[in-house]
Formats: C-alpha cells, structure tokens, sequence
C-alpha cells in the first residue's frame, strides 16, 4: 500500500505562483536590485519598478546590444511595470508612497542616506505599515568607513580579495559576470522571501540590509579560512586546482577540454581511459598528494595522452566512464548547448523592440511554469499605477504636462 504522501506526488495539482497576490515596489538601478526583483516577478510577484523620468535606470543605456536595448536591462527587467515620475517634485514622492503604502515589499539600492532625505526611509515608511518589509541594498553597508564610497561591482571584487584568488599566477583578474552584484541580488532575493514568511507567521514585516561587500565576502568563506587557520594565501590558478591534481584544462586534436581528478580512483579509471594504465598505480603518481608534488609532470602526461582525440570523443569517451570532465565552451557554446535545447529552456520574451530568446527561471517547481513576463519601456506602465491609486485621467495628463509623471 502507498502512503497518502506517495499519492500526493503522483499527481502534481498546481497551487498558482509562488508569489502571486505579493506587491513590490522598487526604486532600483544597475545589477543587484533588478536580480533580486526579477526574481520576484518570475514567481508571480507584481514588480513595479519606479524610475526617473526621462533617462530612467542608468542599465538602460549600458549598449544597445538586443534590438537597440541594453543586454543586461533586458536580462534583468521583464516582467516588471515601469513607473517613470520625478522624485524631486512633492507630488512624485507622493504618488510614490501611496504606492508603497499598499505595497508588500520596498526595495532601493540608492545612494546611502538618498531613500530618507526624500522620506522614504525604512523607519518612516514602517511607522504607519508595520507589516510592510524593507530591502536597503548597498555596496558596503549602512555604516563603517566605505560606507559612502562609490561601490561598482569591480571595484568590491577588489576590495574583499576575490580578484586576488581569481585570475593566473601572473595577472589578478575580475570574474566575467558581476559576482557581487549578483551574490547580493540573491541574498535580498532570500531575505524577502524569509520575511514574507516570517510575515505570514506573525505579521510583522522586517528592515532587512544587504551589501555587496558583506555577500560578497560570504562566499569567500573557503579562501578565508586558509588565510586565518593556516596563513596561506590561495594562489591564482587559472582552471587549475590549488589541493588537486589533474586539475585543469588539457590540449585536443581539435581544442581544449577540462578534467579534474579527485580522488586516487578517478586517476586510475583516467588513466586507463588514456592508454597508458602503468600510470595508475605508479608510486610517483598512485596518489593526489605525490600528484600535486608533481604537477607538471602529471599536465604534461595527461597533455599529451589527450592530443590523440578529439573533445567530443574524449569528453564521451570521459564521460561513459565516470571520470569529470567538461568541454571548454565559449558563449555560443552555451546558446547551442544540447542541454538547454533537449530539456526545453529557451522561450520567447517580449520587448519593445520585439521578441527576444530567454532562457527559463532556474527555480523548477513541477506543478506551474514561471511566467517570463515582457521587458518595459521606460514608463509604459505609468497611467497604469496612478489609475490604481485613484487618480483620474484629467489629474494624470497634469502630471505628465508638468514632466512630474512620464
């Protein structure tokens, strides 16, 4: 006999978005806010992101890469509604707290100090709303002596060290993405998510503050305890491996691939995959520790073992027999990747500029497919938002002419 939670499962009965009915309003720019609430809107939240009338948020202008629109505003921005209005003017800051006011998240990754000159502090905003929960995002925190230094996502991998174990021996290196803009985007993404629950517990909404540094920071835990436990500096490695050997990536008849060894088992089951099984067992190399003593001997033989095939044939050949390996693919790689195409990831998501290809939320939930809603022009939704607070056609068309709304 199944249990009752067997036959649960069987049948997967969609319970809607995750977030649907949640309200977030967002006075965001650039990388880190955007992630977190694109996120939100990919699980059903209604995401209205408020921006400057006339230029809007600066990532608008980064290129003009998709149909004339900006790579990573298009990443980071659909399913959103964009409220264009001047925050200078008391009617836009108005307007804006009447929105947040029947809001359930508010969300900034201004300037320290910006949100409470124009009223729109945490303490301010919470003071009549208690329920509502507040997201601070920031480069280096809300105090400290960084505190009001310029914070570009380059500039804090510098700062906590993560360009210093990133790169080769010879040249320390940022990572190609935004590493801290995105570790922050992710933590408020958790923490809002944390609070609305707590929410649901108690009631009580939440001031959360989340920094690139502090997030940043977090993920190097691993680099950081060497340094403290045992005084070693992780060195730069490029696709080698500090502690382990082989590690790293080795020459083809046609290009490169990546392998890594970790364990004294993978090296015996590699070597015989190779052709020269005498390796496996050979005291000088039989386990990670004489490996690594013997680096580039062990690159050096595997390089030249690996020059005999292809990468396909090898990484098969690599795979079927269970030891890691991977093939060095550049973006276009990516895009082609059989693992998107076979496993269906790729819709169509709408811009003003037309259609573009994206790839599905990694957040699989089994009963409904996250919805990846249209990328907005800038203050497309704006007579939408202030019918919504109650304004009528006349008030609004009094905004626009006075350039308060657009």
């Amino acid at each position: 006999m199944t249990s009752d939670r067997t036959d649960r499962t069987e049948v997967e009965v969609s319970a809607g978005l995750p977030l649907e009915g949640i309200t977030v309003v967002s006075l965001e720019q650039a990388v880190a806010a955007p992630l977190a609430t694109r996120h939100l809107a990919d699980l059903g939240a209604r995401v209205v992101k408020v921006e400057r009338v006339g230029d809007g948020d600066f990532a608008r202008a980064y290129d003009g890469a998709v149909h004339g629109l900006a790579a990573h505003f298009v990443w980071l921005n659909r399913g959103k509604e964009s409220f264009a209005v001047d925050l200078k003017a008391p009617e836009g800051i108005d307007a804006v707290k009447a929105l947040i006011r029947g809001a359930d998240v508010f969300l900034q990754n201004l300037a320290p100090g910006a949100v409470e000159r124009l009223g729109l502090g945490a303490d301010d905003l919470r003071a009549d709303h208690p329920e509502l929960v507040v997201v601070n995002m920031s480069g280096y925190g809300t105090d400290g002596p960084m505190r009001d230094r310029k914070a570009y996502d380059m500039l804090v991998q510098s700062e906590t060290g993560l360009c210093s174990i990133t790169g080769t021996p010879e040249t320390a290196v940022k990572t190609g993405i935004p590493t801290s803009d995105i570790a922050a985007g992710m933590y408020a993404l958790t923490s809002i998510q944390a609070a609305l629950l707590r929410r649901h517990r108690t009631g009580v909404g939440a001031t959360i503050d989340v920094s690139m540094f502090d997030a940043t920071a977090e993920w190097l835990g691993y680099p950081m305890y060497l340094q403290m436990y045992q005084g070693r500096q992780v060195p730069r490695m490029g696709l080698s491996h500090t502690s382990i050997a082989p590690y790293d990536k080795y020459p083809t008849s046609d290009g490169e691939i990546l392998i890594g060894v970790q364990n004294d088992r993978g090296w015996r089951t590699l070597t015989d995959v190779l052709g020269m099984p005498e390796l496996g067992d050979d005291p000088r190399y039989a386990t990670n520790l004489e490996r690594v003593r013997r680096r580039e001997d062990v690159d050096a033989l595997v390089g030249q073992a690996t020059k005999q095939f292809t990468s396909a044939e090898l990484d098969g050949k690599l795979a079927d027999a269970g030891v890691p390996a991977a093939q060095l693919r550049d973006l276009r790689g990516l895009i082609e990747h059989p693992q998107l195409a076979t496993r269906d990831r790729w819709r169509e998501v709408q811009t003003e500029a037309g259609p573009v290809r994206g790839i599905l939320p990694p957040m699989n939930f089994r009963d409904v497919e996250l919805p990846m809603g249209a990328v907005p022009g800038l203050g497309q939704h704006t007579d939408t938002v202030l019918a919504d607070l109650g304004l009528t056609d006349e008030q609004i068309a009094g905004l626009k002419k006075a350039g308060i709304v657009g």
